[in-house]
């Protein structure tokens, strides 16, 4: 590094220390060094020069009057050379530098400042060749610990080796992937991903009680994955625990693209075992073996649940929630993501009643960590073996597009099998939104363009009654009208509808229009 002490160290140059200012200056690291005779030359020199100088400018300005210049300006020190017309460096000077805490070099008439300007030159280029030598170095031994399988924790020893910088590597799912010389809580992971999910991502994040860390990405096909977090705010790094830092984030990468290629060949297996399962007697002899590659026994009894979101499709980072949800409760698991759900098969010992709590579990921590949506979990009947799996397959997911298309939890329900949602609720859920929602209109919007003109109760009317079972005298006085008052709203219905609510066919219709309404 050059520095006024790796300059004075070189005998050639003939240099001689005559004030060393405040501590550490004759260490402190210098940009390049600056020739001038000008007695403010604070416009020109930039912040961390060294300024050589035979002393010119004495004719014109004061020693202290050039040293408030210069230390302006952010030189590092004052290098002066001597001439015969000034044979040793004057006084003043001196007592300028030990006043402002300028360190001062006095330079051999023998000696030409270009001498200096070589020095400074040798310096940089061998600190150069130092940095591109540590950083060949750096790389081989990245790229060794990631072809001998260490995975991210390896590739974070190897920069510890050079650098005892408290490091984390953390998903976008707010995992923690890897760690040296520090761990982060679930509050800290969380506060990560949300910086990962900011667009662009901020070069420092506030980990609370942990305080600032300094953000390096992690980039696997051209999306950011993850982040390698260094524990301390970007100002108190120097730049070669920077590039150190870029460097192995850059490795990581490698590192996460790996992981993501098995994590797609798990999934793309884990999706054809779905497909065998629908396919029938056709693809049945290659579930068992299919189950077995995952580690679950295909002759034991076998549980399926399907999680979605309620307000949307599939997210990234879902079905790994899923896994690694089950992982925690040590359960083997098979887990396919397609773009609506996410379909888990497991082993099941348990009791049948039991499955809905280890729904319910799985819900809540797949909210944990997608907050601000609603996952629900649809359930069907445990199978005794691998050969019965098509129909509990069938049940949970259809359950779960029941729950879906629901905008709130239908009586508290976000954890449902098909006995649970009713034979007419999972018909209706059978069909689009767009279907379901022409045949509320059809039948409905006569109706409402009634209620709207004359501030009428006709919807609500029908709706009260068959709350109470189509009961004249019970939905009279749940309305507070006259039974010949309800009898006559009845038949504007009929007469705008079409549709008479003696008939249970039409009944059936209107109930089944409101039902429809409601899951909008």
């Amino acid at each position: 590094m050059l520095t006024l002490r790796a300059l004075v160290a070189d005998s050639a140059l003939e240099l001689r220390v005559l004030e060393a200012g405040l501590p550490d200056a004759l260490d402190a690291p210098a940009l390049w060094v600056h020739n001038t005779e000008l007695p403010d030359p604070s416009p020109y020199v930039r912040e961390g020069e060294i300024v050589l100088t035979n002393g010119l400018w004495l004719e014109q300005t004061t020693p202290a009057a050039f040293v408030a210049n210069v230390r302006r300006a952010g030189a590092v020190g004052v290098i002066f050379g001597l001439r015969e017309q000034a044979p040793t460096t004057p006084p003043d000077l001196v007592a300028a530098c030990r006043e402002a805490g300028m360190p001062l070099v006095e330079i051999s008439i023998r000696v030409p400042f270009t001498a200096v300007t070589e020095a400074a030159a040798a310096i940089y280029t061998e600190q150069r060749q130092g940095t591109l030598v540590g950083l060949v170095r750096r790389g081989n031994a990245l790229a060794a610990a990631i072809s001998h399988g260490a995975g991210a924790s390896g590739v974070l020893s190897v920069l510890r080796r050079e650098h005892e910088l408290p490091l984390v590597v953390v998903d976008r799912m707010a995992r923690q992937l890897a760690a040296a010389g520090a761990n982060l809580t679930a509050d800290q992971l969380r506060r990560a991903a949300d910086g990962l999910a900011r667009h662009p991502p901020p070069l420092e994040i506030d980990l609370g009680d942990a305080g600032r860390a300094t953000m390096f990405l992690v980039s696997a096909v051209g999306d950011i994955d993850a982040a390698l977090l260094c524990l301390r705010p970007v100002t108190e790094l120097s730049r070669a625990e920077q590039d150190a830092l870029e460097q192995t984030a850059r490795f990581l990468s490698l590192e996460v693209a790996k992981q993501q290629a098995v994590q797609a060949i798990e999934q793309r297996y884990a999706s054809e075992l779905l497909d065998m399962i629908l396919s029938g007697p056709q693809r049945a002899a290659e579930v068992p073996d299919r189950l077995r590659a995952f580690g679950v026994d295909p002759d034991g009894a076998l549980a399926v649940c399907t999680l979605a979101f309620a307000d949307g499709e599939t997210l990234p980072g879902m079905a790994e929630a899923v896994t690694d949800f089950f992982l925690d409760n040590s359960t083997a698991v098979v887990v396919a993501a397609g773009s609506q759900d996410v379909v888990a098969v497991l082993p099941w010992q348990r009791a049948d009643d039991e499955l809905p709590e280890l729904a319910g579990r799985l819900r809540a921590a797949v909210l944990a960590k997608f907050p601000g949506h609603r996952p629900v979990v649809g359930l069907g009947e445990p199978a005794a073996s691998a050969a019965d799996l098509r129909r509990p397959l069938v049940q949970s997911r259809e359950a779960c597009r029941v729950l879906r298309r629901r905008q709130s939890s239908y009586g508290g329900m976000d954890v449902a099998t098909i006995g649970q949602l009713g034979t007419h609720r999972l018909l209706l859920g059978l069909h689009d939104a767009e279907t379901l929602a022409g045949f509320a209109d059809q039948v409905l919007g006569p109706l409402r363009a009634h209620d709207q003109r004359h501030s009428g109760e006709l919807e609500h009317t029908v709706r009260v009654f068959l709350d109470h079972d189509a009961q004249f005298g019970a939905t009279a006085a749940a309305l507070y009208v006259h039974v010949n008052t309800l009898r006559n709203r009845l038949a504007k219905v009929a007469e705008l509808t079409g549709l008479d609510v003696a008939r249970t066919v039409d009944r059936v219709d209107l109930f089944l229009a409101l039902e429809a309404d409601s899951m909008r």
